[in-house]
């Protein structure tokens, strides 16, 4: 069973966040790690860069596939990771502590309608 931490909120897409005051902590599960294998790229938005809740941002390969990904809230991103430009494998061994990007919210609101760690659990077992 995938790691699934009970203080994020979840995408059906199988993104996390983590919301501290107006930032959100964007990331992929552990499930999603799982799922595609050893990550060889992924593909992060610009620092000043727009996203919205339910769109595309970027993306990550493995060597396995490629899978989009889908910012689960709107908002400027703030920061990306940039340790994962030269070791996207990071996302592997950690996928919560090793996130995408941070984004200062638009509509914090978008938050609520997100999965809890129960809902998500349940998601990843169908």
């Amino acid at each position: 069973m995938s790691k699934v931490l009970d203080n994020l909120r979840y995408a059906d897409s199988h993104e996390w966040v983590k919301v501290e005051g107006d930032i959100a902590t964007v990331g992929i599960t552990d499930y999603a790690q799982h799922a595609l294998g050893s990550i060889v790229y992924v593909d992060m938005p610009e620092v000043g860069d727009e996203v919205t809740a339910g769109e595309e941002f970027g993306a990550v390969e493995s060597v396995k596939a490629a899978s989009d990904l889908i910012s689960p809230v709107s908002g400027e991103v703030v920061e990306i990771n940039e340790a994962l430009e030269d070791e996207p494998e990071l996302i592997n061994k950690d996928a919560f502590e090793n996130w995408i990007m941070k984004v200062r919210l638009s509509d914090a609101g978008e938050v609520d309608a997100l999965l809890d760690a129960a809902a998500y659990a349940k998601l990843c077992e169908e």
